[in-house]
């Protein structure tokens, strides 16, 4: 097989389809880093004051986590396009943890999941984290954006979040009774432009949403005199650092707080870094190191006084599409952060309440996504989704994630374990004839129903059991075979069909696990196995009166098999057949033997409309004698389907090539017994001199140790390929370049297909096929 490039260490890759990826040179950064973290900063910038508002922090607490999240998380994280700070998935833990453990506890807390977080990367079970449903991720984000919505409406309404999501639910028609207006106004511009902003030109939306609604609203509100509340900030950001202090007792809450905050921001992290992953084509996340840098923010931010830091998507993403190119973009976002509130802290408490509150409103119901709940209903998730969003919704974050995750899990084992099982009469009443069918998984979880199908077969029938199965433990083995031995004790009989890859002797012989082996399952079903491997299953092999019978012992075997195909085949052939009900367009003509053990749609895996078949004995095309019948299939296939190929295949222990070689002096033996045969095979005399004349291919066939007649049918082929290049149609196609012509060889033993071409025979290899 020729070598396929591959990209080279030095090769650069891309990034968002933008050309190769640049050094990291100073006008490298300078023209794609620096532009792109002006832009995130922006973003940042909002988000940072309102989360930390949300989650009951100091206000520069949030800003804190903006620095340290980009300066450090940047520098050490493992994904160099991700932009970390304070998540809103944080926020409700974060409040709950400020309302019982108070601010400094709640730092220590963070610090304490830093550490946590640097054991995980260290021990690299960062992908572990990925085992978790996307479903459940999903409706995690929706609970958080509900709870955040519900906490910070209050606020748009001139009010104070209550503690938990249920109070703030009940409380809320009193709240809109007692609002005010002046709140309502400032807010309700935010939620206006930023639901708007989308449908802006595109020149507009090069400025970041937020910072225009958060900048309008807060001009509107010092313009005209509106009561509004404002944020208070208590000192400088300088002031806000402190120290982390250690709790009073409740260590087993402590404890359990460290373990979810660990959990959800290096689950958050990872799921963020994944996704920027997928916006670009430059160097893939090492989920690991990530960690390692998420935790050593946290610790950074919380010994600071900052909030848990994890990776946001929201910056994340405004960093690729602002045209990011390396790490240096997340730590200037950092810088710019640091900037700003060192020295413009006086603008933040220019900004009202409820303009934030709006802004985090909108953030809320953003992270409830339609897309997602139709994927939940089209793929039977919705339970999953309901149950976990409700949860984190009415209980915490961490406590939903488990009820979501353990529903999950509960479905997908239900899923892949239940069997389908039924039983259903066959022929006549009187026949007393019955089938048993189990598909699907087949283990201890399916024997009610399977005691249950096996008890309503009449005692006395004969009863075939269909075993499609993928798995079948020693549990429901132990059920059918007790339940056999029971049935023909009382006079019936029992065949055990075994059509899937588990067997049972099998679940017998040791511990059962879930096979998918094909080929297991062709050598005894699969559609394609001969009647002799699997209709001794059926009841016209064992029928006690065969007057009784309904169809003739010479076409059972057709009867059933098509009666097998209508059931188990059919429905899966019949998408493709309707693409084909108005005509064919097949790719080769295939010229093949008669004999039965050629199956040119197996060997090829191919289907219905793929080949234009012709089989006669001993796969000729003859030559000088006309044949109307080769004559017609060559001039129909190339004149009215117009196939770009045609095959010829011989294969190993042909009839005709053995009929050759029986008497050398004649052309065909004494007792064939067939005129017909014999005319027939005079238009194989051509190949057996060439083969008595040491043929090429002939010495290439004896040095593989084949025998004489598949030396002789391979020459044969050697043989079609040559007359088919002489043949008027054939030759004319091929010089026009419309038309190719291959040999091949079907060894039955071991059934391998070679290649043959006019000289010699070889491995088949698709890139190379010897075409003439």
């Amino acid at each position: 097989m020729p070598p396929t490039r591959t990209t080279e260490p030095d090769d650069p890759p891309t990034i968002a389809g933008d050309g190769p990826k640049p050094d990291s040179s100073l006008s490298r950064i300078l023209r794609h880093d620096l532009p792109a973290s002006l832009v995130v900063f922006l973003v940042a910038l909002p988000l940072s004051l309102g989360i930390a508002i949300a989650s009951g922090a100091p206000i520069m607490a949030g800003l804190i986590a903006a620095v340290v999240g980009g300066v450090v998380a940047g520098l050490l994280g493992g994904s160099p396009l991700q932009v970390s700070g304070p998540a809103a998935g944080l926020t409700v833990v974060v409040a709950e943890l400020v309302n019982t453990f108070g601010w400094k506890v709640t730092c220590a807390i963070t610090v304490a999941a830093g550490v946590l977080q640097i054991l995980f990367g260290l021990s690299r079970v960062a992908r572990a984290a990925l085992a978790i449903s996307p479903m459940v991720v999903h409706a995690m984000l929706a609970g958080i954006g509900i709870t955040i919505a519900l906490q910070q409406v209050h606020v748009l309404l001139g009010g104070s979040s209550q503690s938990s999501a249920f109070e703030n639910l009940t409380a809320l028609p009193t709240q809109i009774g007692t609002a005010h207006l002046d709140d309502v106004l400032v807010g309700a511009i935010v939620i206006a432009i930023l639901l708007s902003w989308k449908y802006l030109p595109a020149t507009v939306r090069r400025v970041p949403g937020p910072l225009v609604a958060v900048v309008a609203a807060t001009a509107l509100s010092l313009v005209f005199p509106l009561d509004v509340e404002r944020i208070v900030l208590d000192g400088s950001l300088f002031d806000a650092i402190a120290l982390p202090a250690l709790p009073d007792g409740q260590w087993l809450g402590v404890a359990t707080a460290v373990l979810t905050v660990a959990l959800i921001a290096s689950v958050e992290s990872l799921l963020s870094a994944v996704s920027v992953d997928k916006m670009h084509t430059g160097p893939r996340a090492d989920l690991n190191r990530e960690l390692l840098g998420q935790g050593a923010a946290n610790i950074t931010s919380g010994i600071l006084g900052g909030l848990p830091v994890t990776g946001v998507i929201v910056r994340s993403s405004t960093n690729v599409a602002a045209g990011a190119r390396t790490r240096a973009s997340a730590v200037l976002h950092g810088v710019w952060v640091l900037v700003f509130s060192a020295l413009l802290a006086g603008l933040v408490q220019q900004i009202p309440k409820s303009v934030l509150a709006g802004l985090l409103i909108v953030i809320g119901i953003q992270l409830i996504k339609l897309a997602h709940l139709r994927i939940a209903h089209r793929t039977g998730d919705l339970w999953v989704y309901g149950v976990t969003v409700a949860a984190v919704v009415f209980l915490n974050l961490l406590e939903g994630v488990l009820i979501g995750l353990a529903l999950a899990i509960a479905l997908v084992v239900w899923r892949v374990v239940r069997a389908s099982i039924h039983a259903e009469p066959m022929g006549t009443p009187q026949s007393r004839q019955w089938r048993v069918v189990v598909e699907g998984s087949c283990s201890f979880l399916a024997l009610p129903r399977l005691t249950g199908v096996l008890a309503s077969v009449p005692p006395g029938s004969h009863v075939t059991v269909e075993l499609t199965v993928d798995f079948l433990d020693h549990a429901a083995f132990e059920v059918i075979e007790e339940w056999s031995r029971q049935h023909e004790s009382t006079g019936g009989t029992v065949l055990i069909d075994e059509r899937g890859t588990a067997e049972m002797a099998d679940a017998a012989a040791g511990p059962p696990s879930r096979t998918t082996d094909g080929t297991a399952q062709l050598s005894r079903r699969g559609g394609f196995a001969p009647w002799r491997v699997w209709q001794k299953f059926l009841p016209h092999h064992h029928h006690e009166d065969e007057a009784q019978h309904p169809n003739p012992r010479a076409l059972r075997s057709v009867l059933a098999g098509i009666s097998d195909y209508h059931r188990t085949h059919a429905p899966h052939l019949r998408p493709h057949m309707d693409d084909l009900h108005d005509g064919q367009k097949p790719d080769s003509l295939f010229l093949t033997c008669s004999d039965s053990r050629i199956v040119p749609n197996i060997i090829t895996s191919s289907g219905p409309g793929d080949l234009f078949t012709v089989r006669n004995i001993g796969n000729l095309v003859p030559a000088g004698q006309r044949d109307d019948s080769v004559e017609a299939a060559l001039a129909f296939a190339l004149d009215e389907l117009g196939v770009s190929s045609v095959l010829v295949c011989g294969h190993s222990g042909c009839g005709a090539m053995n009929a050759l070689l029986a008497d050398p002096d004649r052309p065909h033996p004494q007792s064939s017994g067939s005129i017909a045969l014999q005319q027939w095979l005079e238009h194989a005399q051509p190949s057996k001199r060439a083969y008595l004349a040491g043929h090429p291919v002939a010495r290439a066939a004896a040095e593989s140790g084949f025998g004489a007649a598949d030396q002789l049918a391979m020459v044969n082929v050697a043989l079609q390929l040559q007359t088919l290049q002489r043949h008027p149609l054939i030759g004319a196609a091929m010089a026009e370049g419309r038309i190719h012509i291959a040999g091949l060889f079907f060894d039955i033993p071991t059934a391998r297909v070679l290649a043959v071409s006019t000289t010699t025979i070889s491995e088949l290899d698709p890139a190379a096929v010897p075409a003439e």
